[in-house]
Order: C-alpha cells, then sequence, then structure tokens
C-alpha cells in the first residue's frame, strides 16, 4: 500500500464514480504509474509532531503578546516608545503593578531597572493612560496566559531535545556546523525530512519537495509563471528564518544573498539562499561530512579579473587614473 499525491494521479473532470475512480488507481499503479510519497518512519513523525506542536505555541504566544499591546495602545499606554521589550523585568513589574490596581505614574515609573532609569521623564509620559477595571483584568489574564505558553515552550523543547539526544545526536551536531543553525531549527530540519537522505535520489529532488526552487510549467513552447510550488510550508518557513539571521553574518551564504538581493530584491534572495542551503543540508546528511566554509570572498575569489575591472572603471569614471601592480608576497 502507497500513499500518493492525488494531484498527480486525477480522473477526467465529469467522469468519476467511485467504482471508475478505483478503476483508474488500479490501472495506474499496475502500469507502474503512481509515486509514492514521502513517508517517513514513526521516529521521524513522532518528532515532527513535537516539532509542530511547538510551533503553534510559539504563534500563539506571538498572538498574545500582540493583544497585550492593543490592550496598552487602547489605554494610552505608550511603553514600546520608551521599553525595547514591554515584557522584559522592567515592562513585566510595571504591567504587573497595573494589573494590581496601582495609579499612581511616579511608583510606576520607579518599577524600572538599569539603564531604564534614566528615562523616568519619558517613562512618566508613557504611562499616563486611562486604564479602567476591565483592562486590568484583561492584562492580568494575558500575562498568566503567556506565563503558560512559556512553561509549555520549554517543556515541548525539553522533549525535543531529549529526543534528539538519544536517536540523532551525530545529525543534529553535523546540522550546528552550517551558519546560523541552531538546536531548534536543527530538530525542525530532521523533522521534517528525516535523516535518510537515500529516500531523495539528488538535491534536486529534495528541493522540488519542499518548494525552495522555481515551479516548472510549459506548455506549446510557452513558458508560464516559475513561481515556486507550496512543498512543505514548515520547512520553508523554517530555512527563510535561518537564511534571515544568516545575512547578518559575515559567510559565504550572506555574500550569496547581498549578491543576489541587489538584483533581484530581498524576497527572492532569501529564497534562492533557502535552496542553497537546504542543498547543502542534504550533503551534510548523506555524506555525514561537517558543513566546509568557503568564506565570504569567495565571489571576489572566483572573480577576482572581473572584479579588477568593475573597481578600475568606477574609479576611472571619478576622474582618477588607475595602475595595478601586484604586492610583495612575503
Amino acid at each position: 500500500m502507497i500513499l500518493v499525491n492525488p494531484q498527480h494521479m486525477k480522473a477526467v473532470p465529469g467522469r468519476k464514480t467511485d467504482i471508475k475512480d478505483s478503476e483508474w488507481l488500479a490501472d495506474l499503479l499496475r502500469h507502474g504509474l503512481l509515486k509514492a510519497s514521502f513517508i517517513p518512519p514513526a521516529p521521524i513523525r513522532e518528532l515532527r509532531e513535537l516539532t509542530r506542536y511547538r510551533k503553534s505555541f510559539v504563534e500563539e504566544r506571538t498572538s498574545e503578546i500582540n493583544r497585550l499591546h492593543k490592550v496598552l495602545e487602547g489605554v494610552n499606554i505608550k511603553l514600546t516608545s520608551v521599553l525595547t521589550d514591554v515584557l522584559g523585568v522592567s515592562g513585566r513589574a510595571m504591567l504587573e503593578a497595573v494589573a494590581s490596581g496601582e495609579e499612581e505614574i511616579e511608583t510606576l515609573a520607579l518599577l524600572a531597572k538599569g539603564r531604564l532609569r534614566a528615562k523616568l521623564p519619558q517613562l512618566r509620559r508613557a504611562l499616563d493612560g486611562r486604564v479602567q477595571p476591565h483592562h486590568r483584568f484583561l492584562i492580568a489574564q494575558i500575562l498568566t496566559h503567556l506565563d503558560f505558553l512559556t512553561e509549555s515552550i520549554e517543556q515541548v523543547q525539553a522533549e525535543i531535545e531529549q529526543r534528539l539526544r538519544t536517536s540523532y545526536q551525530e545529525e543534529e551536531q553535523l546540522l550546528l556546523t552550517i551558519p546560523s543553525i541552531k538546536v531548534t531549527s536543527a530538530a525542525t530540519i530532521i523533522s521534517e525530512i528525516g535523516v535518510d537522505m537515500s529516500r531523495f535520489p539528488t538535491e534536486k529532488h529534495l528541493a522540488s519537495w519542499a518548494g525552495v526552487c522555481p515551479g516548472n510549467k510549459q506548455s506549446g513552447g510557452k513558458r508560464f509563471s516559475g513561481a515556486t510550488t507550496n512543498g512543505n510550508p514548515y520547512l520553508r518557513a523554517a530555512l527563510a528564518e535561518v537564511v534571515w539571521s544568516i545575512t547578518r553574518t559575515d559567510t559565504y551564504l550572506a555574500a550569496q544573498y547581498h549578491r543576489i538581493a541587489r538584483r533581484k530584491g530581498k524576497k527572492r534572495a532569501v529564497m534562492a539562499v533557502a535552496h542553497s542551503l537546504l542543498v547543502i543540508i542534504y550533503h551534510v546528511l548523506r555524506e555525514k561530512k561537517s558543513y566546509t566554509e568557503l568564506g565570504a570572498d569567495y565571489f571576489d575569489r572566483l572573480n577576482t579579473e572581473q572584479v579588477q575591472r568593475h573597481h578600475v572603471r568606477r574609479l576611472e569614471q571619478l576622474g582618477y587614473k588607475v595602475e595595478l601592480s601586484p604586492a610583495s608576497v612575503a
């Protein structure tokens, strides 16, 4: 028994019954025209449920934080204009005091800690709001819910890390050698694609399955939209998060991002680097070898003459006369 994608074997529209559909499926299977979907083994599926459950908690916590911001804006408390993190140590103390019934602005402002005490005048203005009893109730409920969600995330994360250490410690350590991949993203990647790369004949098959490569739609000699397919949304999101973190590093992948972003824009550059990142993950897991960094100057070393011509031309356009001579090697 195999599981297939229904889009790959749809019957003729308007001529479909359960019996005809069953005959059509049996005929396709008999001729070997059905392609089995990727079904990871049970331990990977269990890890996948945990990582997706953790993601739902994180999204719910983000929604609850946004709800808290909305309540504060509604009562004219502008803490976000002064505090970087409203739920930091100082912000949390102020919110708990507001929820407990404190109305004195000076008392609330003096709850600031550390360098925030230098902003007491701004804090006094930001805390001058119109808080009603039902607002205090809402803030208290939101803070309680946030504590519950934070504790739940920590418990699920602990279970994920325990399973990684028990069954997939080698693969986790290999993935951690790739820039900006941490334990959480490594767990998501392992849970979505597994550790047996023989299920994907090449890295191109994996990229197509994940939906991080251009689509292929051509008919009558005309090429239509090459937008990426839906693929695996959980894996795509994890790769995109890693890529955004990579853009702030001094690595080969960061250089590739900036190189593409100048011509194609940031979003297309993120997807292109996500494709490269997935190819790296495929080979790291398949060959059981750590990632080898090529360096941020890889493209400059690859096209040294082109870089020279470009900069010489720019300097000449600015009115300089340029003569190049190689530096002496010690």
